[in-house]
């Protein structure tokens, strides 16, 4: 199980909490996924056939840019 930590700058509110955390659960392969909106960060665990670039894709794919590392 692969655990990581994203930097989403623009997480501000429950709504965006929600949306990632809809988004990235929809993916095969995630196993927990948690935005801590004081922090502005994803935590995700995540096993094949999931990878980094599919997490970065949903959450962008709702709107939200995720910071590089």
């Amino acid at each position: 199980m692969t655990q990581a930590t994203l930097s989403v700058p623009d997480i501000s509110c429950n709504h965006c909490k929600m949306s990632i955390e809809g988004a990235v659960n929809e993916l095969d392969g995630v196993d927990k996924v948690e935005v801590a909106i004081d922090d502005r960060t994803v935590d995700v665990s995540f096993d094949s056939p999931t990878d980094m670039d599919a997490i970065v894709a949903a959450i962008e794919g709702q709107g939200y840019e995720v910071a590089a590392s």
